[in-house]
């Protein structure tokens, strides 16, 4: 924006603010390279809280603390500037001497300080108080006058004016209904797929010494705070560095190690190019485990895990699946320590069914479950949406409509053989899936239906649009577009009309069935 500014000749300020956590980032660095070396005229406000999600690490969150704990840097960085003010420089602060000037003098009492800003191009004010609204104005307004690009380190708290939230931010930073008097939540009354993946990795641990987790900031998020105590030295926190968690992974899995990277369905997208080179062009054995995929409500567009299937079906070596339920999860959690390869297993947030049964499903490569058997249609089903999928024919079994349900397990490789003979066998194919349609499951399922002349008969797609989801409760999204119950039947009653076949419902419950 701020060479956009240039290019255009106008004249307005440009300031961008970036957490101490998300700084850690690859990408924040190359901004910073490239920002530093164009002299452009910028602020960039580092707000400092010591914290991402969870507290923030890494060498770099060391140097920022040190900086935080400098305050005769700041009175004598002050100092120095009220001596250039007054110094006939022809520009103050502004002037190139000025600021050299001042670099001397500041580094004279702490070496250390600011240099790895000031290093990179980037003139360095701070730290000071965030929560002084009065200095805050000051200094926004003194690096706004000056030339080239300036950071401002601006310490806070997090949770700041809500005791509960300022002793236990990492809480805190993503929280439901809770009791404002003494910041109690209420206790889970189920066990979710985030609970279970925790507890299913703790068990495989305690035999298998190569597993490693790696998670990007999430602990508490994905689960793996549980791992974390139990092998603190088999745990590894990268911070907000997705990108960079997926090619640490493989470089462990090269040298050995069983790693499962714990990262949400929408930030794994941040390591694409990596998943790519290092690790499914090396074919090596590390494992993801995709948290929030699908809809997952009010966190918004940012957050919905609705291209996971899509942007991992493409990649060669890649193993993906899908569970219904805890058993399942954990079922292919063990499944996947057997594949001399990379595997993907993605579940939704929220409860598990089936949580209180503790043996792991046994699970067949490449093998779908059929759930139940029928003839006149065949609803295709990818994780929980198998769930509703059985729910629906339940019901349509009510006005004598006889559905097949198939849980697919894996989305790749497909189960070929299941899922012709159903196509074989019944009267249309639904396909139904938690994730965009272009390029998911459906298109898996529809391309073996081409590339064996089979697409012969009415197919149904229940899944998401080409569209970003907005923001809203996750059930009340899941009915919007289709991916429920309701949906299916709706699927099945398009394909049972093209059939010639119609279905009322009602106490006279009739069924009539044309010769198709």
């Amino acid at each position: 924006m701020a060479q956009g500014r240039n290019l255009a000749s106008e004249k307005y300020k440009v300031a961008a603010v970036i957490g101490d956590g998300a700084l850690g980032g690859g990408m924040a660095w190359e901004a910073i390279n490239n920002a530093g070396a164009s002299g452009a005229d910028m602020l960039v406000v580092l707000n400092d809280n010591k914290m991402s999600i969870c507290q923030s690490i890494g060498a770099l969150a060391a140097h920022i603390a040190h900086l935080r704990t400098m305050p005769l840097y700041r009175t004598m960085e002050s100092g120095a500037q009220e001596i250039i003010r007054r110094m006939p420089l022809g520009g103050g602060l502004m002037s190139k001497t000025a600021k050299l000037i001042k670099r001397g003098l500041t580094s004279w009492v702490s070496p250390t300080s600011g240099t790895i800003f000031e290093a990179l191009g980037f003139e360095y004010l701070g730290p000071i108080d965030g929560h002084n609204i009065g200095e805050l104005k000051h200094f926004i307004s003194q690096a706004f006058q000056m030339k080239g690009p300036v950071l401002l380190h601006v310490v806070t708290t997090k949770g700041k004016g809500y005791s509960h939230a300022e002793h236990n931010a990492r809480h805190f930073h993503g929280v439901g209904p809770f009791n404002s008097g003494n910041g109690k939540t209420p206790e889970k009354s189920k066990r979710t797929f985030t609970d279970v993946f925790g507890r299913a990795l703790v068990k495989l641990a305690q035999k298998n010494p190569k597993i490693v987790a790696i998670t990007a900031a999430m602990p508490d998020g994905t689960g793996l705070n549980r791992f974390a105590k139990k092998y603190p030295s088999r745990y590894f926190n990268v911070g907000i560095a997705e990108s960079h968690a997926v090619t640490f992974a493989a470089g462990l899995a090269s040298s050995g190690m069983r790693p499962v990277v714990a990262i949400y369905s929408t930030f794994l997208q941040r390591g694409y190019d990596q998943i790519i080179h290092d690790v499914c062009m090396q074919n090596l054995p590390v494992i993801f485990a995709l948290d929030r995929a699908g809809i997952v409500g009010e966190d918004g567009p940012t957050h919905h895990g609705a291209f996971d299937l899509s942007y991992l079906r493409h990649f060669p070596n890649m193993t993906i699946m899908a569970p219904k339920d805890a058993p399942e999860l954990a079922g292919m959690l063990q499944k996947a320590l057997d594949i001399a390869g990379p595997v993907a297993i993605r579940y939704p947030r929220g409860a598990a069914p089936g949580a209180k049964r503790v043996p792991p499903s046994e699970i067949s490569f490449g093998v779908a479950e059929t759930l139940r058997d029928g003839m006149d249609v065949a609803v295709v089903a990818a994780g929980t949406m198998s769930n509703d999928a059985m729910e629906a024919a339940r019901q349509l079994e009510l006005d004598g409509i006889d559905v097949r349900v198939i849980n697919a397990r894996f989305i790749k490789p497909i189960d070929e053989q299941t899922i012709l003979a159903a196509a074989a066998d019944c009267g249309g194919l639904v396909i139904a899936e938690e994730n965009v349609k272009c390029g998911g499951f459906s298109s898996a399922v529809i391309e073996l239906l081409v590339k064996n002349d089979a697409l012969n008969l009415p197919v149904e797609i229940v899944g998401l649009p080409d569209a970003f989801i907005p923001h809203g409760k996750a059930g009340r999204l899941r009915a919007d577009y289709g991916l429920n119950c309701e949906g299916i039947i709706n699927a099945v009653d398009s394909i049972l009309a093209k059939n010639g076949i119609r279905r009322r419902a009602g106490e006279e419950d009739i069924v009539i069935r044309q010769s198709i």
